[in-house]
């Protein structure tokens, strides 16, 4: 279950990322409010997932997952570039989640 939560903070640093791009520096309400629901919603998830998962690990993979979403995020919603050394970068990022995940027991 520690994964899922650790899935979900991660999906929800991307929304709050992304919504932040929203708010115009704090300035418009309704994007500022969503940004700030799901910022605590990820810190809130980050927090049960690390009630078994070690503190590195699950760090690394949220900030990874976040990361990886963001970067993909601002390629299809805001146009930004997506060459090949940027996708691989991406790429490389994925993969030292997944071998995290595979390393670590829980």
């Amino acid at each position: 279950m520690s994964w899922i939560y650790l899935a979900v903070a991660g999906l929800l640093e991307v929304a709050w990322a992304v919504g932040l791009k929203y708010t115009a520096g704090f300035t418009r309400l309704w994007p500022s409010v969503f940004t700030l629901a799901t910022m605590a919603g990820s810190v809130g998830m980050l927090g049960l997932a690390l009630r078994t998962l070690p503190l590195g690990t699950a760090y690394a993979v949220w900030t990874g997952i976040g990361t990886i979403g963001t970067a993909v995020a601002g390629m299809v919603l805001l146009g930004e570039p997506a060459g090949a050394l940027r996708l691989l970068s991406i790429g490389l990022i994925a993969a030292g989640i997944v071998g995290l995940k595979l390393l670590t027991p829980a």
